[in-house]
């Protein structure tokens, strides 16, 4: 296999496992979430983003693994997707920090690679057709932090825990990604100061500042995973693999 075909595999692999596992986190509001309109509106996104990755983890298999193999067969140290996307859902505010923090961060990623900038052949292309939805991510986390920042005193409470809670977790997003050559500084400065105006807006300074980041990051991109995610793995892969070669 050749080298430029290797890290669209890669590449491809690690955005379709964030899209698969966030997918599949916001999909578990679904009978749960706070109001109808909030229920429509996440799974709506966990959609697209359950689109986004059939189209990534298509590109992964190569013809040799399918979609379905790749979400179903894998084992839990075989996914590389970042740790923030796999932290459980918590309360409504949890999982709207955690959709802010990750939402701003593909749509500058998918913005630069929709231009050519740093994506092999074959991403470019998606990345154009897929911004416009993560605007759209990134646009309903906005609205909520500002409400939930500028809301109640419990709001505000639990908005704040959760930007706390998830903050270590930021790091990951701007290590090497195999096959990506993006501008990881330039991408990470960005990130900061859309994260850091919304959060301002909303009344909500950034846990550690906007200018010295300690983050913990993790290591979901070496296969690396916290607790909860073998739980979601177990739940989300039982049905394939309890009725294997199954059709509808």
């Amino acid at each position: 296999m050749s080298a430029p075909r290797t890290d669209l595999r890669t590449a491809a692999l690690a955005l379709g496992d964030d899209a698969l596992v966030l997918s599949h986190r916001l999909a578990e509001w679904t009978g749960h979430a706070p109001a109808l309109e909030e229920e429509v509106a996440l799974a709506n996104i966990a959609l697209d983003l359950l689109g986004q990755a059939r189209v990534l983890l298509s590109l992964a298999g190569g013809g040799e693994r399918t979609e379905d193999e790749l979400a179903y067969l894998r084992e839990e140290r075989e996914f590389t997707n970042v740790q923030l996307v796999e932290q459980p859902n918590g309360d409504f505010a949890h999982t709207i920090a955690r959709q802010l923090y990750f939402s701003v961060w593909q749509e500058l990623l998918y913005e630069r690679l929709a231009d050519g900038s740093g994506a092999p052949d074959g991403l470019g292309a998606l990345a154009a057709k897929a911004v416009k939805e993560t605007a759209y991510h990134r646009d309903h986390a906005e609205h909520w932090t500002l409400r939930l920042g500028d809301g109640t005193e419990l709001s505000r409470a639990r908005m704040r825990r959760a930007l706390d809670t998830l903050w270590r977790y930021t790091g990951e997003l701007f290590q090497p990604v195999p096959g990506l050559t993006v501008d990881r500084d330039a991408l990470r400065a960005q990130w900061t100061r859309r994260v850091t105006a919304v959060l301002e807006r909303a009344g909500l300074a950034p846990p550690e500042g906007p200018q010295s980041l300690p983050w913990a990051a993790g290591a979901g991109r070496q296969g690396v995973h916290t607790e909860p995610f073998g739980r979601m793995l177990a739940e989300m892969q039982h049905l394939h693999r309890s009725h294997p070669g199954a059709s509808w």
